[in-house]
């Protein structure tokens, strides 16, 4: 389906111009397929394992092991002292503009909450983890309410390593339609630093 392009584990993106966010359309990404006929999202189920802050502007290939050690461990431990917990807990969905994680209920059917991420924002992901092939992690620039920004590095656990791999190409191709359209619209100002993300970036749905 994704032919040899399935061979990409690692997405890192060079600095990013100064970028003016509207609020886009919902626009499905064709790559990304309901996992039953009946589910409401379209999207990849996957186990969240978490989120950690991490430290650094500017990431390179590793730049994530040392954070999904420490997240995979929490969680295997989690499960160790609890199996009721399920688990898929969650679907990741990838689109243009927009990555959305639906957090699944205890039966893994409805969504009780949803956490979204701008893909103007994401500084970085992979699927290439030595301590699980089939984890794939993202490191998301977080601004809070007070303008001031954090690092921090999501995963995810997918159901095996070949849907991983296809998350880190979906994610890279959200990218390139994410600025392609952006820079159509005349949203992106190439005079612009990586570190200039104006006021227009943060939206009220931000997770």
């Amino acid at each position: 389906m994704l032919k040899t392009k399935l061979n990409v584990l690692t997405l890192r993106k060079d600095p990013l111009p100064t970028v003016i966010f509207h609020e886009p359309e919902a626009i499905e990404l064709c790559s990304t397929t309901p996992h039953t006929k009946n589910r409401a999202h379209t999207g990849y189920k996957v186990t969240y394992l978490g989120k950690v802050t991490i430290s650094g502007t500017h990431f390179l290939s590793g730049c994530t092991e040392s954070a999904v050690v420490g997240l995979w461990d929490t969680k295997q431990t989690s499960v160790a002292h609890d199996d009721s917990i399920t688990s898929s807990n969650a679907i990741l969905e990838i689109r243009p503009f927009q990555v959305r994680l639906h957090h699944l209920d205890g039966r893994g059917e409805a969504t009780v909450a949803m956490d979204t991420f701008q893909v103007a924002r994401i500084a970085y992901c992979t699927a290439d983890h030595d301590i699980s092939p089939n984890v794939f992690a993202w490191i998301y620039r977080q601004i809070n309410d007070d303008l001031t920004f954090q690092m921090d590095c999501h995963a995810v656990e997918c159901e095996s390593k070949l849907e991983a791999k296809k998350l880190a190409h979906s994610m890279m191709e959200a990218f390139k339609k994410t600025f392609h359209s952006m820079r159509s619209d005349g949203r992106i100002h190439k005079s612009g630093s990586s570190d200039e993300f104006p006021e227009e970036l943060s939206t009220p749905d931000d997770g």
